[in-house]
């Protein structure tokens, strides 16, 4: 008779490991159930223990990120498959070099906290200059704790959020009778209690912070979008489609409505080069007849194949007097990062047949009457720096034209509108987001999202606009600071510890001879 042995069960470890990230990935757009965030670190810790292995932290930090960012990053797929499945496992991986690192024993409540933080503002930036999708501070953005960002940005929301989890399933200062029972050498400790309140004190905080003030001033502003359906790639779509369903909106924008100024989506018209073009002189008609500027999205060619995406500013008197340039390109959307290796592996790069060309200027634009406005182009409104920049520069509003067409699904568009809100926290100003198919809609300064659009549809959305002034305390301090702080904390846990630089070995032993002189 052969032999069969039963196939090994997953451990309760990993199994938990998954639940928490799962947990995590709920509280995300489009699911926003935000208490699942803390419930996820919770399971986490528990899987995770006092006293585990490396390598037992390595795989459980891997799984963790796994259940969390597998679904919370799966409108990559729509992008490029194989990149979707290589950067969430990439992300995972991140977690479980910071789960490994982290300390054990009493110190992990506060160190494990700061050692994914760190991961997570590592992940703002690199690979490909950052890829800040499906981020915890995404999941707070409709949290009571999202204020917090005002002094510190995402990464500040960030470290509060796993802080709390970690702390509340963490050592606490007196261990229960039943649980002595259990292990009777269990000690109790006031770490998390003490973590608790660094929480506590933060929150405060934020509630008193700067959070910018009105000027006075106030723009009617118009948002339009053209409508059409979703999962449609440029290169198989026709541009002229898009410019004349975003001209048939906007030509439902009547004078008596007396608009300052009219945002059109990213994208809406790609030409060899704006100035001079028949789409110019359409713009300009209808900035002449609602005697209001447009700022609308353009592609332009350039001279080496390439393409530049702007936000370009044309007059009532039909002058461009404006243009920003997107600094923060789309990987495998916009350009196609290592195309020569690629390609050689033969690896589907057709979709992305030309890599823009990143802008290099501030992120704003100016008006005809002198008001600057920052701009965010699509996927630059997870950089919170792009709209910090803009606001730096004068920016009284923030304006995100965007072009979320590609995808199927609402997660990504959903993930966005939750950006844009922590976006407009942050800078205390308000934000108009602009979508060709959705979504769009107005994101005050205390982050409520008015008027947004359902998928798809032909709409343009109205609202008059508070200017603002002022900065918060994230705009002037940026993030390296947090930075700073939180790896200052991390460092502090893994020395108390007990951890220790190892000594340097003596190369003599004492029965080496002593060398000759």
């Amino acid at each position: 008779m052969p032999h069969f042995t039963r196939p090994r069960r997953p451990r309760k470890q990993s199994v938990l490991s998954i639940l928490g990230g799962c947990l995590v990935a709920l509280a995300l757009p489009p699911w926003g159930f935000w208490p699942l965030a803390f419930l996820g670190i919770i399971v986490f810790e528990t899987a995770l223990g006092e006293s585990p292995t490396r390598q037992q932290r390595f795989r459980c930090g891997w799984l963790f990120g796994a259940g969390w960012l597998y679904p919370g990053m799966v409108w990559m797929w729509f992008l490029t498959t194989p990149g979707y499945l290589v950067a969430a496992a990439l992300f995972a991986a991140l977690h479980g070099v910071a789960a490994m690192l982290s300390p054990t024993g009493h110190w992990r409540v506060i160190g494990r906290p700061a050692a994914h933080t760190l991961v997570e503002a590592l992940r703002f930036c690199f690979p490909f200059g950052g890829v800040p999708l499906a981020s915890l501070a995404i999941s707070q953005s409709s949290g009571p704790l999202v204020g917090v960002v005002r002094i510190g940005g995402p990464l500040l929301l960030t470290w509060i959020t796993f802080q709390i989890g970690f702390a509340l399933a963490g050592p606490s200062p007196a261990i229960p009778q039943f649980a002595k029972r259990r292990r009777p050498n269990a000690s109790g400790a006031a770490h998390g209690v003490i973590a608790l309140l660094a929480v506590v004190a933060v929150v405060i905080v934020a509630a008193f912070a700067p959070t910018g003030h009105d000027t006075g001033r106030s723009l009617r502003v118009a948002a339009v979008q053209g409508g059409g359906p979703q999962g449609t790639h440029a290169i198989s779509t026709d541009a002229g489609v898009v410019l004349s369903r975003h001209l048939a909106a906007t030509q439902t924008i009547h004078s008596q409505d007396k608009v300052d100024l009219v945002v059109w989506p990213e994208n809406v018209i790609d030409v060899y080069s704006f100035a001079g073009s028949s789409e110019l002189g359409e713009v300009a008609a209808e900035a002449k007849r609602l005697n209001a500027p447009l700022a609308v999205g353009i592609t332009e060619e350039t001279q080496d194949n390439h393409f530049l995406n702007a936000q370009v500013v044309v007059s009532p008197s039909g002058e461009i007097i404006s243009r920003y340039e997107k600094v923060r390109r789309v990987p495998f959307g916009e350009y196609m990062p290592m195309r020569g290796l690629l390609e050689a592996l033969g690896a589907p790069t057709d979709l992305v047949p030309r890599n823009a060309v990143a802008g290099t200027g501030p992120a704003f634009v100016t008006l005809p009457d002198g008001t600057r406005v920052a701009v965010v182009i699509s996927w630059e409104v997870f950089f919170a720096g792009r709209a910090r920049d803009g606001v730096r520069h004068g920016g009284e509003m923030i304006i995100n034209p965007t072009n979320g067409s590609s995808y199927t699904w609402t997660v990504l568009q959903t993930q966005q509108v939750a950006s844009s809100r922590l976006r407009a926290i942050e800078t205390g100003r308000w934000l108009v987001q602009a979508a060709p198919t959705g979504f769009s809609a107005f994101v005050s300064p205390d982050g409520d999202v008015i008027d947004r659009t359902s998928v798809s549809e032909r709409k343009v959305i109205i609202h008059d606009i508070a200017m603002r002034t002022g900065r918060t305390w994230y705009v002037s301090l940026g993030d390296l600071p947090w930075v700073g702080l939180i790896a200052l904390v991390f460092a502090i846990a893994v020395v108390q510890s007990g951890w220790r630089p190892p000594k340097r070995r003596n190369s003599l032993t004492p029965n080496d001879p002593e060398p000759m002189a």
